[in-house]
């Protein structure tokens, strides 16, 4: 190994988990990322790994490539498969000699590779980037978390970027075997994104596939970014229930609730208007006595409580 003094103390705080069998490489890797301030777990094996997860969350995993018994790439897919975890990069160290690896660990889900021998400044930079990367995507994912947004953004050719986390909940109750590190949309849901993203959709366009006994689910395209990259927001539509349920936790009439439940699927007042029957004006008078009874003062914020009255979100 390239044992360079380390040369970035700005690293503080933050924790990193190494998984190797090594203890030559455990040790030098230790001594490196405790002298710029991260605090180390280890684990020598796989399954060692997996078991210290269940207890404590790292910001960041490196993970040696081949071990005895459950090796990195097994790791990192059940590390991947895991919402609690799936967000935590993982950094894949593997021999000079040893490139299949590097395509190994990026199918498993790694986020990065070092090569062995190791050099100490490549090395920080690495963790620091990715470190600052999965705070920053975590920060941005509960921000629109606590807006009730159900966001999910695609690629024009099916593959998922990211998901917040009440969209990640809502794929996972119709597609109880999915993984968002599979990298990809489960069928149902991939097929209505890509009638989505293809060339010409305007935005506001939904896709919608019923589900039975009352229930839809509604993708509908509102951004487009650098021509490849669609956002997309998710619903959960079954208008009888959630408006009885609208109508009994926040003491609002029929009208209140059926406006409220349209403002949460997104719906602007133009629309709501003419799902009702009634007037914009109308729909701002409902609006008014929504706000008072919730005690809100944005449609943003009446629209993340009708989304947290949902009997899946508490």
């Amino acid at each position: 190994m390239t044992a360079s003094p380390p040369s970035d103390p700005r690293i503080i705080g933050d924790t990193v988990l190494i998984v190797d069998d090594t203890p030559d490489s455990l040790r030098f890797l230790t001594d490196t990322l405790e002298a710029s301030g991260l605090t180390v777990l280890v684990a020598t094996t796989g399954e060692g790994a997996l078991d210290l997860l269940a207890h404590i969350e790292p910001n960041l995993i490196l993970m040696d490539a081949v071990m005895p018994g459950m090796g990195g790439f097994e790791a990192t897919r059940a590390i991947k498969a895991n919402p609690a975890w799936a967000h935590i990069p993982v950094i894949f160290m593997t021999g000079l000699t040893e490139s299949e690896h590097v395509v190994h660990g990026f199918d498993a889900g790694g986020a990065d590779y070092v090569r062995k021998p190791i050099d100490v400044d490549e090395l920080l930079a690495r963790v620091r980037v990715h470190i600052n990367h999965a705070r920053a995507r975590q920060a941005s994912e509960a921000g629109l978390d606590a807006t009730g947004r159900l966001l999910a953004a695609v690629d024009t050719r099916g593959a998922l970027l990211w998901c917040t986390p009440l969209a990640r909940q809502l794929i996972l109750r119709h597609a109880p075997g999915w993984a968002e590190s599979s990298g990809t949309l489960p069928p149902p849901f991939r097929a209505l994104a890509a009638r989505l993203t293809a060339a010409g959709a305007p935005l506001g366009t939904p896709a919608r596939m019923d589900m039975g006994e009352g229930l839809s689910i509604e993708l509908v395209l509102i951004a487009r970014y650098r021509d490849h990259e669609c956002l997309l927001r998710l619903n959960e539509i079954n208008p009888a229930a959630d408006i009885a349920r609208l109508q009994e936790r926040h003491g609002l009439t029929l009208r209140e609730a059926e406006v409220l439940l349209w403002i949460s699927y997104g719906k602007p007042n133009r629309v709501i208007s003419e799902i009702l029957a009634i007037s914009p004006r109308t729909v701002n008078k409902h609006l008014e006595q929504i706000f008072e009874k919730l005690g809100v003062e944005t449609r943003a914020a009446a629209a993340a409580v009708a989304v947290r009255t949902g009997s899946h979100y508490g």
